[in-house]
């Protein structure tokens, strides 16, 4: 990216951060679903990304089907922006109100053990959101990763606003994520890592929806170094009401038996299994917009195409 795009785009998520969270809030849902409904008409890469990860979550989905998930999908994704945009203006009761999370006491009875809790989630609806409930509603601090984006005043912005949110923050790259985030878990505390897409390139290969992708190895290795819980959670928008639902997924356990490697393997899948699950449901809240199963991968790289 040229210096100059890279200004432009930290320009517009200021004036996103500095603009939006400042308008009436049908205001911002009314421009959260125009700016989607323009960017889904115009049939850019993202959108068509999406509409083939999504073929393969609903594989008996005909073109209709799928362009109705795929607008539906990028509803779902501006809300989740314009949402995270205003996040910071809502107090303690909104972010109450706002989010259900079913089996929420596999989390405190981790916690409650000394463990030290991983909860693992997909990119589905608003994992800010359930942050911010976390560590206002709950009371719970937590520590997380987040992708080192281009430019550096971007993922500068991105950090102060998760860490004004209660987050703290590591960079995925640098090599000292992963040390921190064992200390956290040691000392009995929260963990909670966005794990459905690999960022490193050599992740662990899991079956997902029948094909092959992969997915980050952290979690697993996580729980195995520390003895820490390790919980998938799913969320969802509920179309019923303003708010967002989520469910605690029964623990991956640590197997008794096999190699490190081969204990993550197996563990890794389960969460790959759990999120499926999550996702199968509520496809439409699954903001998965880049390449991510092998196949597609191998195809970028032997045409030369960008990751996207």
């Amino acid at each position: 990216m040229s210096g100059m795009q890279d200004r432009l785009t930290d320009a517009l998520y200021g004036l996103g951060w500095g603009t939006v969270k400042r308008l009436p809030e049908p205001v911002a849902v009314r421009l959260g679903r125009t700016i989607a409904d323009t960017a889904w008409k115009r049939r850019g890469k993202g959108v068509l990304r999406l509409e083939a990860n999504l073929a393969r979550v609903v594989p008996d989905a005909g073109p209709e089907r799928l362009a109705e998930l795929s607008r539906a999908g990028m509803r779902s994704y501006m809300r989740y922006w314009m949402e995270s945009f205003r996040l910071p203006t809502w107090d303690e009761e909104r972010v109450r109100r706002s989010v259900d999370i079913e089996n929420i006491q596999r989390m405190h009875d981790g916690m409650a053990d000394g463990r030290g809790v991983i909860m693992a989630l997909p990119h589905l609806a608003n994992w800010d959101l359930a942050g911010v409930w976390a560590t206002r509603a709950l009371g719970i601090p937590f520590t997380t990763v987040a992708e080192r984006l281009k430019p550096e005043t971007l993922y500068d912005r991105f950090v102060a606003y998760r860490e004004s949110l209660g987050m703290e923050v590591l960079p995925h790259t640098g090599g000292s994520a992963f040390g921190t985030l064992a200390r956290r878990l040691r000392e009995g505390g929260l963990v909670c890592l966005v794990a459905d897409r690999d960022l490193s390139e050599s992740g662990i290969e899991v079956k997902f929806f029948g094909e092959t992708a992969r997915m980050p190895a952290g979690p697993a290795l996580l729980a195995q170094q520390t003895g820490a819980l390790l919980l998938p959670v799913t969320l969802w928008y509920d179309g019923t009401t303003p708010g967002m639902k989520g469910r605690v997924h029964p623990p991956v356990d640590v197997p008794e038996t096999g190699t490190r490697a081969e204990k993550t393997s197996v563990m890794t899948q389960a969460l790959a299994d759990a999120f499926a699950t999550g996702i199968a449901d509520h496809p439409e809240d699954w903001h998965m917009l880049q390449r991510l199963w092998l196949s597609d991968l191998e195809h970028r790289a032997e045409t030369g195409e960008s990751r996207t």
